[in-house]
């Protein structure tokens, strides 16, 4: 049997998540992902599915989160892929991003809901946006108070960038100029 293909991982997100925001943030994190994949030399296309199925049960099952998917709906897909999708919610897994591509997804995930949220209130969104007005919201624990700051702070630790470099890494890309 061939692997899934990126054609296959949006079916599968189309058929188990109906909410368009979390749509939104799921095509996010896979954009940021295959972005990083192509600066690092991996697989684009692994890293995007990774990115676009990392939260593909949450809204049917978020107590299962992300079990269900890893083990239930994605035994077709690498075990590389699973095990970056277990490794970005290692309080319900007991999995430590280790690879590259999980520590790259657990340090794209939060973030990028951190800044979706930033490019909401601005009249340009991503266009105009700034390093430095990225990391004024973050230390704003009332901002986007969902947002996990520890796990932006560890993600950032994971990957071995300034903080810095990877919000504006994240904004180039969210711009479309990554």
């Amino acid at each position: 049997m061939p692997s899934p293909t990126r054609s296959d991982a949006h079916s599968l997100m189309d058929e188990h998540v109906k909410n368009d925001a979390l749509k939104h943030h799921m095509q996010m994190v896979a954009q940021a992902m295959e972005a990083y994949a192509k600066t690092l030399g991996e697989d684009p296309e692994l890293w995007y599915m990774a990115g676009l199925l990392h939260d593909v049960d949450w809204e049917e099952f978020p107590d299962e989160h992300p079990n269900k998917a890893v083990n239930e709906w994605l035994g077709d897909y690498p075990d590389s892929l699973r095990d970056a999708i277990r490794a970005h919610a290692p309080q319900r897994t007991s999995k430590a991003a280790e690879t590259l591509m999980e520590r790259y997804l657990f340090a794209v995930d939060e973030l990028s809901g951190l800044m979706h949220a930033i490019s909401l209130m601005r009249p340009n969104g991503f266009q105009d946006m700034e390093v430095k007005s990225v990391k004024k919201k973050l230390k704003d624990k009332s901002f986007a108070a969902n947002v996990s700051r520890d796990d932006i702070t560890k993600g950032a630790e994971l990957i071995g960038k300034p903080i810095e470099e990877h919000i504006g890494f994240l904004i180039a890309v969210f711009k479309g100029n990554a």
